[in-house]
């Protein structure tokens, strides 16, 4: 999934900074700082596959040199703290193939940097995460002063306020998502960004391109994991977070529309709670929660519209009701033209070509075909999983190209188009690829032209509405095909439903795709929503599985999956599940299946997007980007015939053979499991699906509905206690909604009533746009009932947070009892004292909660992380940068949290101060990682000898860590270039590499942990 991140930030000496070290480490190289008159080597660094320095015209080529270039900038700047350059950081597509990224790195560059007159030393780095995940992303440094020419001589001028403005960053924040985007669909990449807001497009969650994964989980919040890094390190990304966070919230308070154009870009209508999450995530810190929640609640967009079955207010905003209303009104007047019929010669000579074929339509198939060629410019079709509409299309197809009209087809994901053009052998295309060449002014529709829009019900409101509204204008048809029940539309709205609410259409029901008739009952019970009886179909014929734990039914599923796939070679199937952890989970498993049954090669490793694979012929692989010079769709599946470690060709399941180079397109990966997402449309012999607690109602429905001959559904009862757990989440109903359901009134039909939504008299008029002036007593009102929500954050006056719902049996938020009040007058030094052990005591509870959630594999509640930052803050107040410090302790030893959690404050105390030096002196730190080193490497000695290798493993992987952690604090490296002997490298050792690096190689530590030691 592309993410946006786009940050800008100052080097200067102020921070202790030098430009020099700066474009090295960025640089992957070793660059001579005259300054300093030291040299800053990071040449060992991994990842940088692209380094130059761009100059704007008329600035001296010596200065295409980055060690003369920095240096000289070094020499201009003489203030102690100067300003020495700014960077921009932003993160790369990870769609884009290297090539790809780089190009789009440097035209952004280019055009936004070095037109304007700065000197560009731009950096690209295609870094893999630890979670396997790539993470390619730029690093920028601009220079501040413009060039200045005198004959044949330059040099640095003033600096450029206007580079500095805010305005600069604001500009430079949209440009990054325009550029980006273009590139995207030019290139047929089913993916997009939005600047406006991190959290809306999954962003401010999504680990950045520098941010290892132990930073990670500060920047979303703290302690969510155990791990090993250097709390200076991890700081720092911690304050990264929080200087977003607060940026976001300066922004929402001047323009809140931003924020509600954050949260309708995936849901229609929300909830208080809902715009208190999102400043939650958007600010910094009570002030600025309470600034955010009331532009937020006071901003001319935001309109109300009634109570859900929860007695909460839901609101939507003015944009989002425009959009419905265009919407509405386009297919309203394409519902009302009749203009492209076809006759019933054309439809009878197509009905005659496909039983020539031996395709014959049932009833139900033969009605959909004449509803969609009987002539209105719009027309509707919901069909059941497996009901054939795509061979219905197909016969559509003929009878519209027999009257003369060009059909074309689209779907939201590449593999959905796919799956539509070879289904129906109409031409097909992404959705998003249609429109970027609209606004190219290509490809315009025509009013002889017939728009297929498959899957439907997975488009959002906002983009079906400008498609709808293109068409209607062109005088174009459109017809849609979807099932509302199946996955939901990732954008916000339930467009499909809503139209075929007002305007009707055909409907199949009759279900093909299952070859026994209980089977195909199944199905039809998931598309009504009755999963229960789907799944004790299924548990009759002794198709539902269960195991004490998940890893055991992960092993079952494949046991029977490999039994499957010996019994029928020549079927085709598939292993579906939600997650993408999973996915590599099981698609290593049945890997292993395969090599020990002999079925595949010898074993080829190479580097893809994904990171380190290993691929042999036979092996079963997926497409993960859309090329149409390969003519593969993200979701693409076949088999390798042949691969080295710099080629491919790969089978389709199509039976096209297709060869590609892995440096010109390296997005793919195992093919033996696929998410649930990546299976809509698809169909296959067998499916082996294993259930987890994310799967809702819809995405049970797509996966219990794949095949045509088997299904087998596994699950542990680690996720799910009982049979009847396991239907209750798997029968959860996510549907999505719309604005103007709240403009139905008749109960037999309202979708929003059938959730338990009540109206107000004004609603119908709200939706009609008839929307009065806010009245400041409303306002009030709703202050009121957010102040005295049990749900809603702390209030404006007291500051103080809602009690915790207690949603999970036993599981309990703990929070400092309230100490009653003194009578007599305390000494304010004792006072203080306690009001910092109540703090630390409070703080300590929570992490502790916390960690004992991730103990049993558990997700911390929101009333847990909402008690964790109620904590921080109070601990800031009474000791700033307490909190940090005690979390730096507590991820190195947990037993602390739980020792000062229960009142034992000796030891923590002890600790929490020595972390406290560590921050504050780097000497200190450097004393601390000697002498941690040193205990670990004592310990690992001992554990040797008695023969302890899972300790002894443990603690060289802690020291693996430890000896990484330096690559992210170049200071503390410093610090210890002198102190090799104690950490164990003989004086005499000088590999040129960086002193972590030596570390691991003198250890014998070696690859494995993210170390690359270059041999």
């Amino acid at each position: 999934m592309a993410i946006y991140h786009l940050h800008v930030k100052v080097i200067g000496r102020k921070a202790g900074s030098s430009a020099v070290a700066s474009a090295a480490y960025r640089s992957a190289s070793r660059l001579r700082d005259e300054r300093l008159d030291r040299s800053h080597d990071f040449s060992a660094k991994r990842g940088v596959v692209h380094s130059e320095v761009m100059l704007p015209e008329h600035a001296p080529e010596a200065w295409s040199g980055r060690e003369r270039l920095w240096n000289d900038v070094e020499a201009f700047e003489i203030r102690k703290d100067a300003q020495l350059a700014r960077e921009v950081e932003f993160a790369l597509p990870r769609e884009l193939s290297q090539a790809q990224g780089i190009e789009l790195a440097r035209d952004f560059a280019q055009a936004e940097f070095v037109d304007r007159g700065m000197i560009a030393d731009l950096n690209v780095h295609w870094d893999v995460g630890e979670d396997g995940m790539l993470k390619p992303h730029a690093h920028v440094m601009l220079t501040m002063r413009s060039v200045e020419v005198n004959g044949n001589d330059a040099s640095f001028g003033p600096k450029v306020r206007e580079w500095n403005r805010t305005e600069m960053v604001e500009h430079w924040r949209e440009r990054w998502a325009e550029f980006a985007n273009e590139r995207l669909a030019e290139l047929d990449i089913d993916a997009r960004i939005d600047h406006r807001s991190l959290e809306a497009q999954g962003i401010a969650l999504e680990p950045q391109s520098q941010v290892g994964a132990p930073a990670q989980r500060i920047e979303r919040g703290g302690i969510e994991d155990i791990g090993v890094e250097d709390p200076g390190a991890a700081a720092d990304r911690a304050d990264l977070h929080r200087e977003i966070a607060r940026g976001n919230g300066e922004r929402i308070i001047a323009d809140p529309s931003l924020a509600l154009d954050a949260i309708t870009h995936q849901q229609s209508t929300f909830t208080q709670r809902d715009m208190a999450m999102f400043a939650h995530r958007h600010s910094d810190g009570l002030d600025q929660f309470n600034e955010v929640m009331g532009a937020m609640r006071g901003a001319p967009d935001l309109i109300e519209l009634g109570q859900d079955g929860r007695g909460e207010d839901r609101f939507t905003t003015r944009s989002m009701i425009e959009a419905e209303q265009r919407l509405h009104r386009a297919a309203e007047l394409m519902a009302e033209r009749e203009r492209h019929a076809v006759g019933d010669q054309e439809r009878g000579q197509a009905l005659a070509t496909a039983e020539e074929r031996c395709l014959f339509l049932s009833g139900e198939q033969a009605d959909a075909l004449a509803h969609i060629t009987d002539g209105r410019d719009l027309s509707l079709v919901v069909g059941y999983a497996g009901t054939g509409k795509s061979a219905m299309l197909g016969v559509a197809r003929q009878a519209w190209a027999a009257g003369g009209y060009e059909v074309r087809g689209v779907a939201l994901s590449g593999i959905a188009a796919e799956n539509l053009e070879s289904g129906s052998g109409i031409a097909s295309r992404t959705i998003a690829s249609m429109e970027h060449g609209w606004g190219q002014g290509r490809d315009l529709l025509t009013a002889r032209d017939v728009l297929v829009i498959d899957e439907a019900g997975m488009v959002g409101t906002r983009q079906l509405e400008r498609v709808l509204s293109h068409a209607a204008e062109a005088g174009a048809k459109v017809v849609l095909v979807g099932d509302p029940q199946q996955l939901q539309a990732i954008e916000a709205g339930a467009a499909f439903r809503s139209l075929h609410d007002r305007h009707g259409g055909a409907e199949i029901g009759e279900v093909r795709r299952q070859r026994e008739d209980w089977q195909r009952d199944a199905t039809r019970d998931l598309a009504n929503g009755w999963v229960g009886g789907a799944i004790h179909a299924y548990s009759v014929h002794d198709r539902v599985h269960a195991a004490e734990t998940r890893e055991q039914a992960r092993g079952d599923l494949i046991g029977r999956w490999d039994r499957d796939r010996r019994a029928a070679p020549d079927a085709s199937r598939i292993i579906l599940t939600h997650t993408n952890a999973e996915v590599r989970s099981l698609n290593e498993a049945a890997r292993e299946r395969m090599h020990a049954a002999g079925d595949l090669g010898t074993d080829v490793h190479v580097t893809v997007e994904r990171g380190e694979r290993s691929f042999a012929n036979g092996d079963r692989v997926m497409f993960l980007r859309n090329e149409r010079s390969l003519g593969v769709k993200n979701g693409t599946l076949g088999t390798i015939e042949e691969v080295s470690p710099q080629s491919m060709s790969v089978r389709t399941d199509d039976g096209r053979s297709v060869a590609f180079d892995l440096k010109d397109y390296d997005r793919i990966d195992h093919g033996y499991a696929a998410t649930i997402h990546k299976a809509q449309g698809m169909t296959v012999d067998h499916t082996h699906v294993l259930a987890t607690p994310g799967l809702d109602a819809h995405g049970s429905y797509v996966a219990l509905s794949r095949h045509r001959d088997g299904m087998e559904l596994h699950y542990g009862h680690d996720d799910f206690a009982d049979r009847d757990r396991l239907v209750r989440t798997l029968s959860r109903d996510r549907s999505k909604d719309m604005a103007s359901d709240y403009e139905q009134r008749d109960p037999a039909q309202d979708y929003a009533e059938r959730r338990g939504i009540s109206f107000r008299e004004r609603v119908v008029e709200i939706v009609r746009k008839v929307v009065p002036e806010k009245l400041r007593d409303r306002i009030d009102q709703l202050l009121d009932g957010f102040r005295s929500s049990p749900d809603g954050p702390p209030s404006r006056e007291t500051g103080q947070g809602p009690e915790p719902e207690r949603e999970r049996a036993g599981t309990e938020v703990p929070r400092e009892p309230a100490v009653p009040e003194k009578e007599a007058v305390e000494d304010p030094e004792e006072a203080l004292r306690k009001t910092r052990t109540r703090a630390l005591v409070r703080h300590a509870r929570a992490v502790n909660a916390i960690f004992a959630e991730q103990q049993i594999g558990d997700k911390a509640s929101p009333e847990q992380w909402r008690e964790l930052k109620d904590a921080r803050d109070a601990f800031e107040k009474v000791r700033p940068y307490g909190w940090r410090d005690a979390e730096a302790a507590y991820l190195k030893d947990t037993g602390l949290a739980r020792e000062a959690a229960g009142g034992n404050l000796g030891r923590a105390i002890r600790t929490l101060q020595l972390e406290t030096e560590i921050r504050t002196d780097p000497n200190r730190a450097a004393d601390r990682f000697v002498e941690r080193w040193q205990k670990l490497q004592r310990a690992s000695q001992l554990h040797y000898q008695a023969g302890d290798f899972s300790h002894y493993n443990a603690t060289r992987s802690a020291m693996g860590d430890m000896a990484r952690s330096l690559e992210r604090d170049p200071q503390l490296e410093s610090l210890l270039a002198n102190r090799k002997r104690e950490l164990g490298i003989g004086i005499e050792f000088d590999s040129g590499r960086r002193l972590g690096v030596e570390l691991a190689f003198s250890h014998g530590l070696g690859r494995g942990r993210g170390l690359d030691i270059g041999i």
